[in-house]
This record gives C-alpha cells, sequence and structure tokens, in this order.
C-alpha cells in the first residue's frame, strides 16, 4: 500500500522513517509489528496542489489514516468530510473509505498539524511543535491558498502559528474568523471526529456552515 502526495508537495514530506519524535516512534514500531499490512507512518497531505483552501487536520487516526495512509480514510470522521466536500464541489469520484477508491479533491488539500499516530489521538506540545515545520513548509508551496479551515484546537494553535498570527489575538471557536497577516482567513471548526458527532457537539449543519462561509468567502473579490 503506497500513497504520494503530489509535487511539489512530496517535498515537504517527512521521511517513511521520521526519527523526530521518541514516542510516536514507538507507537509507529509496536504497530508494524502488530499490523505489517497497515502504512504505520507519517501520513503525507491528499488534495489539490493548487487548492484555494486547506484543511488543517490534527493528526492521523489509528484504524483510520495511520492504517490506510490517506488522511481521514477509513475512519468514522472522514464520512462526514469528505461528503460535506461533495456537496461544495470540492471532492469528486466515490468515497470508500481506501485509498484505492476514486476520490479526488479538486480546490481543496488536507494536511495535518502531526504526521504521526498519537496515543489516545494526544500529541504532547512538544510533538505538536516538532512537527509544525511540515506544516509550514506545505502552507509554503501552496500559493493559492485562500482559506485554511482548522479542524478542533490543535490544529488551530498550529495554523495561526504557521501563517504568522498571534494566538491571544485567534482565539478558538467553532465558525471563528481570523484574517492571518499574509490575507489567508483562517476558519475554525470542532473536529469532525466520533465522539464530537456522537455527542451533538457538532451537527451535519454546523459543519457543513464552515464550508459554507469558506466557498463565501473565495468568491468575494480580492
Amino acid at each position: 500500500m503506497m500513497y504520494f502526495a503530489p509535487s511539489p508537495i512530496a517535498d515537504t514530506e517527512p521521511p517513511r522513517d521520521c526519527p523526530l519524535c521518541p514516542r510516536l516512534v514507538g507507537v509507529r514500531a509496536a504497530l508494524r509489528a502488530e499490523y505489517p499490512d497497515w502504512w504505520n507512518s507519517p501520513v503525507n497531505a491528499f488534495g489539490d496542489p493548487a487548492a484555494w483552501l486547506a484543511i488543517v487536520g490534527l493528526a492521523p487516526g489509528k484504524h483510520g489514516a495511520n492504517r490506510t495512509g490517506r488522511p481521514f480514510t477509513g475512519d468514522y470522521s472522514g464520512d462526514l468530510l469528505f461528503s460535506t466536500l461533495a456537496k461544495y464541489g470540492l471532492a469528486t469520484g466515490i468515497y470508500a473509505g481506501a485509498p484505492e477508491d476514486d476520490l479526488a479533491l479538486t480546490g481543496a488539500i488536507i494536511v495535518n498539524a502531526v504526521k504521526c499516530l498519537p496515543p489516545a489521538n494526544k500529541p504532547t506540545p512538544e510533538e505538536i511543535h516538532t512537527c509544525r515545520p511540515f506544516l509550514a513548509g506545505q502552507m509554503g508551496v501552496l500559493p493559492n491558498v485562500r482559506v485554511v479551515v482548522a479542524l478542533g484546537q490543535i490544529a488551530h494553535q498550529s495554523a495561526v502559528k504557521v501563517l504568522g498570527g498571534r494566538l491571544p489575538k485567534a482565539k478558538f471557536g467553532h465558525l471563528a474568523e481570523h484574517v492571518m497577516p499574509s490575507g489567508v482567513t483562517l476558519i475554525d471548526s470542532y473536529h469532525c471526529s466520533r465522539y464530537n458527532q456522537n455527542t451533538g457537539r457538532l451537527t451535519t449543519e454546523m459543519f457543513e456552515a464552515v464550508f459554507a462561509r469558506a466557498v463565501e468567502i473565495r468568491r468575494r473579490p480580492e
């Protein structure tokens, strides 16, 4: 199973055996022994290198991207994310929960704040900081991005720092908007996790509102 992000994004990815975060390296090694057919490596970006919209996720899920090698693919959160992207003309093809399907993103790209699977979906502050240069490098080769959607508070914090903003002036909140120094607009969303959906913290309507707003911003004259 192999998945490669489109160039020049590919040049910004960490190596498959990235050694930078010892705890995450240990998780990777254990999973490679237990599930040798899984991806079990840093997860690459996925989408359109000419994207106007960048979606910043938290990190790979154990049975999702860490297994399949494609962001949000194979877990519960991907169902809502990819159906929403399709509704707003940002995805084509059929999402079948596997990188072998014919899903493609158009005008959008997905990147993560943390590239490797963290235990309990909770990276440490040091791991988030260590991985941030990869996010910065990827945002740096996406010249057409006008809107960034951050899924959850960790993604929000990394996106603000990468985009040159200041956290005290850009507080996280669902549907909160922040204009970054570069002119890019950052929109926050609660993460589309199973927990948030099942508890009602995030509904389909709330999530769709984020992308409806992104499309509205994109249509404004520059």
